[in-house]
């Protein structure tokens, strides 16, 4: 039975990856990569020399087909992303439902766990994390104002990715549909400038605003 290992990679620091996840990258017959330039700089340290094959969000039927032959031929890939955990606001998780759709039970999907900027952000923000929501990524337009109305009702605490482009806006709409909502922004997580900074949504806009330095970077939300 082929294997399709579900290999998490760091979100920042290199440093961060499992033996586990070690070991199955040096021991499996070929690597899936989002993009081969970013993994490239995981395998470079850590010695490991395996074929690689792109494979994204805009990747072809043929390239598909392709996996699906390899996985016929009994070879053991690894599926691994950009960052963090193939699957979780990540094009990876397409090519697993294929697999599992074509294949059934005749391929074993395994998950090697590690790094998320999802868990990183909730331990560090000091916020209740006993029971949250996550949104990925938000829609730049059509039921973006809708979510927002719902972290005001929420009585969870919400967890979603943003870009540097539109933490500001986020922040504004924020302020504008839950202003009394404690808020705290974790900022390059795992890097070099990684920061968490807590506080209402108007506090927090304050803040970039007069520090337009700190705009740069990726950045998990967390709403109480």
């Amino acid at each position: 039975m082929s294997k399709l290992y579900v290999v998490a990679t760091p979100i920042g620091n290199l440093g961060d990856v499992t033996f586990r996840a070690i070991e199955t990258l040096k021991g499996v017959d070929m690597i899936l990569c989002e993009d081969t330039r970013e993994t490239k700089k995981i395998l470079d340290k850590y010695n490991i020399s395996k074929p690689t094959l792109s494979y994204h969000s805009h990747s072809k039927l043929s390239k598909i087909e392709k996996i699906f032959d390899l996985l016929k031929e009994g070879k053991n890939l690894a599926l691994v992303s950009d960052a963090g955990t193939p699957g979780i606001s990540d094009p990876g998780i397409m090519l697993i439902q294929k697999v599992k759709a074509r294949f059934m039970d005749n391929v074993e999907i395994i998950p090697i766990p590690g790094a998320s900027a999802v868990v990183a952000s909730l331990s560090g923000a000091g916020l209740p994390a006993h029971e949250f929501i996550f949104l990925g990524f938000l829609p730049h337009k059509k039921g973006r104002e809708t979510l927002f109305k719902e972290m005001q009702e929420s009585k969870r605490t919400v967890v979603f990715y943003e870009s540097p482009h539109r933490i500001l806006k986020t922040l504004e709409s924020l302020v504008k549909f839950a202003p009394i909502k404690k808020v705290c922004l974790a900022r390059e997580l795992t890097k070099i400038y990684e920061e968490f900074k807590t506080g209402t949504a108007a506090e927090l806009l304050e803040y970039l605003n007069k520090n337009p330095e700190k705009q740069r970077g990726e950045f998990t939300v967390i709403v109480s």
